[in-house]
């Protein structure tokens, strides 16, 4: 028995050492570390317990493993530019203002793709510019078609959509489809079933399953891309669904904002889809051997971002583009819980006399998400930044637009889900002209909101205050 004792004690000793010691290594933050490395130490048995539980980072870990599985890059997007002709352009050659070469610096190092000239841009309003774009291109097909989305439901726009991959694949085109296996849940029939029965190929992105068990609710596919014959391709936030169709889907309508791009950038979006493939299935395939054109003016980048990454991309590129404003910073977006990090870029930006102005939805369809955030809005709003609730229909658009040249487009919202716990695609833009449309029609929504201000946060009831914080407390995993 006493020697029981000494063996329960040594034990004990020895399990709260190396949690403390895994607390103290790998805890992002010196609170959290030092936390933790108490509660391990002073609490044998259940301290080293409530670290395993709550303490250990289960989405990097998983995202990590699920990194194993991943190819290297098909090919070198160097090597496919010298194949395609194209130059990608540096940073130091910009023929824009310094400001805005510092922040292609930083994509530089960051994102791992270079800056592409050469592209043109088409801004598509809702559903109804959205999808008959996006159909024709299916319809107009000839070799390849490949799409990703979170959501593909069945209503009658989801069944067109079905209706031209299935046309396409009946023509032998290489149709392939890539579908939230989370997302796809958002509809009662499977868009993914109907379309393996007409012949599409198509892959589920990490899709719940009961053997092996596998429910991996934090690491979902968000990006959205569509791309034909290597030449056309799509992306923004829309979704496949008859929400997106604002005018006339009159019950939970969504308004958004999706964009064609053709040119340079497109092989970079081809790319990120069939690394997600390879991943998905196994196949590895190569790029279509017809190479994108030049055919406008824009210089665009993609970024993709994920809990498989060693550093936070997006919130890096956003960050530093914030510290390189000089007149003014357009935020829209429907979720908006920005890091410590990026909420003190803000304010330190508004300090320095940066517009800042944020459009946020006045109601929001996940209310837990709008409750977290009414608790931090306070903080920026004390500092300068001008933040904006714009009236129903719900607004998903996501977008950021810094001085008179920058812009950032795609699928990632300002919140911890999108830039920590989601795979995300957005597209940085150094282009004038786009700028000035998106700006305008953000200053044309903001002359039809409301402005959040200090005395209407200030006024909420104590109970909804206790209510917003206590939510505000699961931010990270809202």
């Amino acid at each position: 028995m006493h020697i029981l004792n000494w063996a329960s004690i040594s034990f004990s000793i020895l399990l709260s050492i190396t949690t403390a010691g895994h607390a103290l290594l790998h805890q992002r933050s010196p609170s959290s570390a030092l936390g933790w490395v108490a509660v391990c130490l002073v609490f044998p048995f259940m301290g080293p317990c409530l670290y395993f539980l709550f303490g250990v980072n289960r989405v990097e870990t998983q995202a990590k493993k699920l990194e194993d599985r991943r190819p290297a890059s098909l090919v070198s997007l160097l090597d496919y530019e010298k194949a395609a002709h194209i130059a990608s352009v540096l940073p130091s050659s910009l023929n824009l203002p310094s400001r805005f070469s510092a922040i292609a610096r930083i994509s530089d190092k960051v994102a791992g793709a270079p800056l592409l000239a050469g592209n043109r841009l088409k801004i598509l309003h809702n559903g109804e510019a959205a999808y008959p774009s996006m159909i024709g291109a299916i319809q107009s097909a000839r070799k390849t078609l490949y799409l990703t989305t979170y959501i593909f439901d069945t209503s009658p726009t989801g069944k067109q959509f079905i209706s031209a991959l299935a046309g396409a694949a009946e023509r032998g085109v290489d149709v392939r489809v890539i579908i939230d296996g989370f997302g796809e849940l958002y509809s009662m029939t499977r868009a993914g079933t109907k379309l393996k029965k007409a012949g599409v190929k198509v892959a589920r992105f990490l899709a719940p399953q009961l053997i092996p068990p596998s429910l991996h609710i934090n690491l979902r596919n968000h990006r959205k891309i569509l791309v034909a014959d290597g030449h056309i391709a799509y992306t923004g936030g829309i979704n496949i669904s008859g929400r997106h169709l604002a005018a006339t889907h009159k019950k939970s309508r969504i308004v958004d904002v999706h964009f064609r791009l053709t040119g340079p950038i497109v092989m970079q979006l081809e790319q990120v889809f069939l690394e997600d493939w390879t991943f998905c299935t196994g196949q590895q395939t190569e790029p279509t051997p017809s190479l994108p054109v030049q055919t406008g003016n824009v210089l665009c980048r993609a970024i993709t971002d994920g809990p498989n990454e060693d550093i936070n991309k997006l919130s890096t590129i956003l960050i530093g583009a914030i510290s390189s404003a000089r007149e003014r910073i357009l935020i829209m977006t429907p979720y908006f819980l920005p890091s410590p990090e990026m909420i003190s870029a803000l304010k330190t930006a508004a300090i320095r006399g940066i517009d800042i102005q944020v459009v946020l939805p006045q109601k929001n369809n996940l209310p837990f998400v709008q409750w977290a955030s009414n608790n931090m809005l306070s903080e920026l709003i004390f500092w300068g930044v001008r933040i904006y609730s714009q009236p129903p229909p719900f607004v998903h658009s996501k977008l950021f637009l810094l001085d008179d040249h920058y812009t950032q487009i795609g699928s990632a919202n300002l919140d911890p889900r999108s830039l920590r716990l989601n795979f995300e695609l957005n597209v940085e833009i150094y282009d004038r002209e786009v700028t000035t449309i998106l700006a305008t029609h953000i200053t044309d929504i903001i002359s039809r909101s409301t402005k959040i201000t200090l005395e209407s946060i200030e006024k909420r009831p104590l109970i909804i205050k206790i209510r917003d914080a206590l939510v505000w407390l699961f931010s990270p995993y809202l």
